[in-house]
């Protein structure tokens, strides 16, 4: 990519199971931009959290204990790393036991507070531009981001791809967790999940993975040139 470009934010929002991270990983690998997994942010504040004994349902401890741990994140899309105060989380962070409690902690307003604040110093440090994906990046983290999609899917849909990448796990079970933790993400007091006004919505029920990157990078490639 030539230095002249500008760089540009992209912010990528949506549920679980729409193909955020596979996407956006692949468009700034594609693009020559950085990219940066909010999500994971989240996990790892619930992961310390559990591994720290904090009651991840009292939510005047979590608030208490929200500015502790030290996190890092690494922005190069074909191997983006996260450490917890040094030590690397991103095994960790993705176990069912974090899944399950990661909206209850996200939803804590100071949590959101200390994320969004990292979140935005990360993407202003991006010197050739970031794609960041979350659940409140066009919204709140990234209002005046160049470009703002929302990707979603059919919960059918997204339940099979979610249970392909757990490995078998029960579709219909998998379905209702991710119903459950729309239900948890959309109705939150503070930033909840949301498509912005101005979002590019991309639906990928009938798409294939290459199919919505493509989609994508041509969204990204346009913005750019009607600057």
């Amino acid at each position: 990519m030539s230095d002249t470009v500008e760089p540009v934010i992209v912010a990528i929002d949506g549920p679980s199971g729409t193909g955020k991270s596979s996407t956006s990983k692949a468009v700034a690998a594609t693009l020559g931009l950085s990219y940066l997994d909010t999500g994971a942010q989240y996990r790892a504040i619930t992961w310390w959290m559990i591994s720290n004994g904090v009651d991840v349902n009292d939510r005047a401890a979590v608030a208490t204990a929200a500015a502790k741990p030290v996190i890092v994140s690494g922005t190069d899309p074909a191997a983006p790393t996260i450490t917890v105060d040094g030590a690397d989380a991103s095994g960790p962070i993705r176990t069912p036991e974090v899944t399950a409690k990661v909206s209850a902690v996200s939803a804590v307003p100071e949590v959101r507070t200390r994320v969004t604040e990292l979140q935005r110093s990360i993407a202003a440090a991006a010197d050739k531009g970031i794609v960041v994906e979350g659940r409140d990046i066009g919204t709140t983290v990234l209002p005046d981001a160049d470009l703002k999609i929302f990707l979603t899917a059919s919960p059918e849909a997204r339940a099979a791809r979610r249970s392909g990448e757990l490995k078998g796990s029960d579709v219909t079970a998998t379905r209702a967790a991710l119903l459950k933790r729309d239900t948890a993400d959309s109705s939150r007091t503070t930033s909840p999940l949301a498509k912005a006004a101005d979002a590019v919505e991309v639906d990928t029920t009938d798409l294939t993975l290459q199919q919505v990157i493509e989609c994508v990078v041509t969204l990204v490639e346009e913005r750019r040139a009607g600057r």
